[in-house]
């Protein structure tokens, strides 16, 4: 007769299952043997201790394990295979305690999971399902974002409408809704009110020149309205950069305001206050039909930079030029010289060009006053300039 079978080795739990089990002891224990197994992956669905803890509100293992000490830190921001971080999985399965747990200590309230849903979408989709709003109440103190698009383009407010009527739901979501709409319209009012004051600071340097101030004040008075518009909800089309010529006498400013118009960035007519100066040796060819692709070469150039540069803002020009961003073609010659250079193309070509340009801005300073004041301010800076050098 055999003998009794010998019981084999018994199977040592997991860390995940430590976590589902909610054995702080044991995990513990386990973590202290190696430290490396806090942020290791499933088998299943490729999650960590976090999310399965999170997923099944197991509070005291969720604290424990945002609070240990030693390396590795835990990995808040940790995505399954469906893209879902712990806050995701806490949300999904109404695991409210755990959702303020997680939010105390940082979590992102409008991570994505792959299809673009935050946990707000899943707090809602549990709230149709179980008839409990407490998760998307803790989301929304918070400041969950209820405008939020997943990739099927619905918002929390969408689903919160969608299968069943859950009118407790449905009121609470438009409730912050409107709440937040409020909110972003007055930052976006105050943002805008600070930009304007930095915009008529910039401006105000520039001596004389009242009807190009004018007009640089009603284009970002027009750029900042949009922006207020668009934080109350409204949809704005975004208007195209304005194409400038200026036009005038030598030293009446046209360079120091070509200057100053990066700061039009300041209140969006610009994207930024990158300013880009070409002379006329850089744009003119030396023989017949050279001028054009040279030109139009050093307007790609500038326009086609990566998007950290938003390309060509402002272009020091001699000659017509024209582009996809905003370009500014400045004259140095007096109106008579201005006739003629060129054999007396300039003005034709700046007529045909009309449907480009947006505006024409004229350095018309006939005040004797203002142009002192211009060349005391030139001669000031040229004496700095030597003092520094020396």
């Amino acid at each position: 007769m055999l003998g009794a079978q010998e019981k084999g080795p018994t199977k040592l739990a997991t860390i995940h299952e430590l976590a589902l089990k909610d054995d702080l002891h044991g995990l513990r224990s386990k973590l202290e043997e190696n430290p490396s197994l806090l942020n290791a992956w499933s088998s299943f669905a490729l999650q960590t201790s976090l999310h399965l803890a999170a997923g099944h509100n197991k509070s005291r293992i969720v604290k424990f394990l945002l609070e240990w000490k030693s390396t590795p830190k835990i990995e808040l921001e940790a995505t399954n295979l469906f893209g879902e971080t712990p806050l995701h999985m806490a949300a999904k399965d109404g695991s409210n305690e755990s959702i303020q747990i997680l939010l105390e200590h940082g979590a992102l309230l409008e991570a994505k999971t792959k299809n673009g849903m935050t946990p707000l979408h899943l707090a809602v989709s549990y709230a149709q399902r179980t008839d409990s709003c407490d998760t998307v109440n803790t989301l929304l103190e918070h400041n969950a974002d209820c405008n939020a698009a997943d990739d099927d383009h619905w918002t929390p407010l969408d689903y919160s409408k969608k299968f069943r009527r859950n009118k407790k739901l449905l009121g609470l979501i438009q409730s912050h809704v409107e709440k937040q709409r409020k909110r972003k319209a007055m930052a976006t009012c105050n943002k805008a009110n600070e930009k304007m004051e930095e915009f008529e600071k910039a401006i105000s340097d520039i001596v004389g020149l009242q009807e190009l101030k004018m007009q640089l004040r009603q284009w970002a008075k027009g750029m900042l309205l949009d922006e207020k518009r668009r934080g109350l909800g409204f949809s704005i089309a975004t208007r195209r950069p304005p194409h400038m010529v200026f036009m005038g006498n030598p030293g009446t400013g046209k360079t120091m305001v070509a200057r100053a118009l990066g700061k039009l960035h300041m209140v969006g007519i610009l994207p930024s206050d990158k300013v880009t100066e070409v002379q006329w040796t850089d744009l003119i060819g030396e023989f017949v039909g050279y001028t054009g692709p040279k030109t139009r070469k050093k307007v790609d150039t500038n326009a086609e930079l990566d998007a950290k540069d938003y390309g060509l803002e402002a272009l020091k020009a001699q000659s017509n030029t024209r582009s996809s961003s905003c370009a500014i073609p400045l004259r140095e010659t007096a109106e008579e010289l201005r006739k003629k250079m060129n054999g007396c193309l300039i003005e034709p070509l700046l007529a045909n060009a009309r449907k480009y340009l947006d505006s024409r801005l004229d350095f018309d300073c006939s005040d004797a006053d203002e142009l002192i004041t211009i060349m005391m301010e030139d001669l000031e800076a040229g004496l700095q300039q030597i003092d520094t050098g020396d």
